[in-house]
Protein backbone atom coordinates (compact mmCIF):
# COMPACT_ATOMS: atom_id res chain seq x y z
CA UNK A 1 0.00 0.00 0.00
CA UNK A 2 1.09 3.26 -0.73
CA UNK A 3 -0.45 5.06 2.22
CA UNK A 4 1.71 7.05 4.14
CA UNK A 5 -0.95 8.20 6.51
CA UNK A 6 -1.63 5.11 7.88
CA UNK A 7 0.70 5.22 10.87
CA UNK A 8 -0.09 8.53 11.71
CA UNK A 9 -3.96 8.33 11.38
CA UNK A 10 -5.75 9.57 14.39
CA UNK A 11 -8.99 8.11 13.84
CA UNK A 12 -7.59 4.56 14.99
CA UNK A 13 -5.12 3.29 17.67
CA UNK A 14 -3.04 0.92 15.59
CA UNK A 15 -0.97 -1.04 17.48
CA UNK A 16 1.53 -1.96 14.69
CA UNK A 17 4.44 -0.13 12.67
CA UNK A 18 3.88 3.01 14.38
CA UNK A 19 5.87 3.07 17.50
CA UNK A 20 9.78 2.19 17.95
CA UNK A 21 10.32 -0.54 20.36
CA UNK A 22 10.94 0.10 23.70
CA UNK A 23 14.26 -0.91 25.32
CA UNK A 24 13.78 -3.44 27.91
CA UNK A 25 16.03 -4.94 30.46
CA UNK A 26 15.73 -8.69 32.07
CA UNK A 27 14.19 -6.50 34.91
CA UNK A 28 11.48 -5.50 32.74
CA UNK A 29 11.37 -9.02 30.75
CA UNK A 30 10.79 -10.87 33.85
CA UNK A 31 7.75 -8.29 35.07
CA UNK A 32 5.89 -8.97 32.28
CA UNK A 33 6.51 -12.99 32.05
CA UNK A 34 5.52 -12.54 36.15
CA UNK A 35 2.67 -10.45 34.64
CA UNK A 36 1.32 -12.71 31.92
CA UNK A 37 1.39 -15.56 34.56
CA UNK A 38 -1.02 -13.79 37.19
CA UNK A 39 -1.59 -10.21 36.30
CA UNK A 40 -3.75 -9.86 39.74
CA UNK A 41 -0.02 -10.19 41.87
CA UNK A 42 0.37 -7.09 43.80
CA UNK A 43 3.51 -5.05 43.56
CA UNK A 44 4.89 -6.54 47.01
CA UNK A 45 5.09 -10.10 45.16
CA UNK A 46 5.91 -9.19 41.66
CA UNK A 47 9.27 -7.08 43.18
CA UNK A 48 9.69 -10.26 45.25
CA UNK A 49 9.81 -12.65 42.98
CA UNK A 50 12.07 -10.06 40.60
CA UNK A 51 14.21 -9.54 42.95
CA UNK A 52 13.75 -5.30 43.48
CA UNK A 53 12.35 -2.50 45.83
CA UNK A 54 8.15 -2.16 45.00
CA UNK A 55 9.15 1.75 44.36
CA UNK A 56 11.27 0.50 41.71
CA UNK A 57 8.72 -2.27 41.06
CA UNK A 58 6.34 0.60 40.65
CA UNK A 59 8.21 2.58 38.75
CA UNK A 60 8.80 0.17 35.76
CA UNK A 61 5.23 -0.94 35.62
CA UNK A 62 4.27 3.15 35.28
CA UNK A 63 7.22 3.15 32.85
CA UNK A 64 5.83 0.11 30.50
CA UNK A 65 2.48 1.64 30.58
CA UNK A 66 3.17 5.04 29.28
CA UNK A 67 5.56 3.44 26.97
CA UNK A 68 2.75 1.76 25.19
CA UNK A 69 4.49 -1.94 25.88
CA UNK A 70 1.59 -2.89 28.65
CA UNK A 71 -2.03 -1.78 27.03
CA UNK A 72 -3.87 -2.93 30.07
CA UNK A 73 -4.74 -5.53 32.67
CA UNK A 74 -7.57 -8.14 31.93
CA UNK A 75 -9.14 -11.32 32.73
CA UNK A 76 -8.75 -14.18 30.24
CA UNK A 77 -12.37 -15.90 29.45
CA UNK A 78 -13.09 -19.34 28.24
CA UNK A 79 -15.58 -18.24 25.34
CA UNK A 80 -17.43 -21.91 25.62
CA UNK A 81 -18.01 -21.72 28.91
CA UNK A 82 -19.36 -17.95 28.99
CA UNK A 83 -21.79 -18.53 26.64
CA UNK A 84 -19.95 -17.95 23.25
CA UNK A 85 -19.82 -21.70 21.55
CA UNK A 86 -19.26 -20.71 18.64
CA UNK A 87 -15.57 -19.37 17.36
CA UNK A 88 -14.74 -18.47 13.54
CA UNK A 89 -12.06 -17.04 11.48
CA UNK A 90 -13.49 -15.05 9.24
CA UNK A 91 -11.08 -13.88 6.17
CA UNK A 92 -12.39 -10.87 4.59
CA UNK A 93 -11.23 -9.69 0.87
CA UNK A 94 -11.99 -5.99 0.78
CA UNK A 95 -12.02 -3.26 -1.94
CA UNK A 96 -9.01 -1.34 -2.40
CA UNK A 97 -8.15 1.92 0.01
CA UNK A 98 -11.61 1.15 2.15
CA UNK A 99 -9.58 -0.37 4.75
CA UNK A 100 -9.93 2.13 7.40
CA UNK A 101 -14.24 2.49 6.71
CA UNK A 102 -13.41 -1.69 7.47
CA UNK A 103 -11.85 -1.55 10.03
CA UNK A 104 -14.00 1.62 11.38
CA UNK A 105 -17.21 -1.31 11.15
CA UNK A 106 -15.59 -4.22 12.78
CA UNK A 107 -14.50 -2.10 15.71
CA UNK A 108 -18.42 -1.61 16.10
CA UNK A 109 -19.70 -5.13 15.57
CA UNK A 110 -20.59 -7.41 18.53
CA UNK A 111 -19.22 -10.86 18.75
CA UNK A 112 -15.88 -9.78 16.55
CA UNK A 113 -13.14 -10.28 19.66
CA UNK A 114 -10.25 -9.02 17.39
CA UNK A 115 -9.38 -8.16 13.52
CA UNK A 116 -6.00 -7.85 12.15
CA UNK A 117 -5.45 -6.55 8.65
CA UNK A 118 -2.97 -8.64 7.07
CA UNK A 119 -0.81 -9.67 3.74
CA UNK A 120 -1.79 -12.25 1.31
CA UNK A 121 -4.72 -13.84 -0.22
CA UNK A 122 -6.88 -12.08 1.89
CA UNK A 123 -6.85 -8.75 3.40
CA UNK A 124 -8.62 -8.92 6.93
CA UNK A 125 -8.88 -11.44 9.55
CA UNK A 126 -11.29 -11.58 12.01
CA UNK A 127 -12.01 -13.37 14.85
CA UNK A 128 -15.78 -13.93 15.65
CA UNK A 129 -17.28 -15.65 18.86
CA UNK A 130 -21.16 -16.22 19.15
CA UNK A 131 -23.18 -18.14 21.11
CA UNK A 132 -24.22 -20.48 18.25
CA UNK A 133 -24.31 -20.92 14.33
CA UNK A 134 -27.30 -18.96 13.33
CA UNK A 135 -25.45 -16.05 15.41
CA UNK A 136 -22.44 -16.89 13.97
CA UNK A 137 -24.54 -16.70 10.30
CA UNK A 138 -25.76 -13.50 10.71
CA UNK A 139 -22.86 -11.74 12.08
CA UNK A 140 -21.24 -12.65 8.71
CA UNK A 141 -24.10 -12.85 5.93
CA UNK A 142 -25.38 -9.90 7.28
CA UNK A 143 -23.72 -7.75 9.24
CA UNK A 144 -20.20 -8.23 7.84
CA UNK A 145 -21.46 -8.89 4.04
CA UNK A 146 -23.20 -5.36 4.42
CA UNK A 147 -20.16 -3.25 5.27
CA UNK A 148 -19.46 -0.94 2.33
CA UNK A 149 -16.14 -2.05 0.88
CA UNK A 150 -16.55 -5.99 1.64
CA UNK A 151 -16.07 -7.86 -1.60
CA UNK A 152 -16.33 -11.01 0.20
CA UNK A 153 -15.64 -13.52 2.96
CA UNK A 154 -14.62 -17.13 3.86
CA UNK A 155 -15.21 -18.45 7.23
CA UNK A 156 -13.18 -21.23 8.58
CA UNK A 157 -14.58 -22.54 12.32
CA UNK A 158 -12.63 -23.25 15.52
CA UNK A 159 -12.75 -26.85 16.71
CA UNK A 160 -10.75 -26.24 19.30
CA UNK A 161 -8.16 -23.94 20.99
CA UNK A 162 -4.61 -23.30 22.40
CA UNK A 163 -2.66 -21.27 23.31
CA UNK A 164 1.35 -20.97 22.72
CA UNK A 165 4.11 -20.26 24.67
CA UNK A 166 3.91 -16.86 23.41
CA UNK A 167 7.31 -14.42 23.79
CA UNK A 168 9.99 -16.10 26.25
CA UNK A 169 9.60 -12.67 28.69
CA UNK A 170 11.42 -13.95 31.48
CA UNK A 171 14.68 -15.45 29.32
Amino acid sequence: MGDRTSQHDTRHNWRTGHRSPSALDDIDRSILAELRQDGRLSIRTLADRVHVSRANAYARINRLLADGVITGFTAEIEAERAGLGTSAYVLLSIEQNTWREVADALATLPFVEHYALVGGDFDVLTLVRTPDNAELRHVVLERIHEIPGVRSTRTWLIFDEHDGRGAPWGT
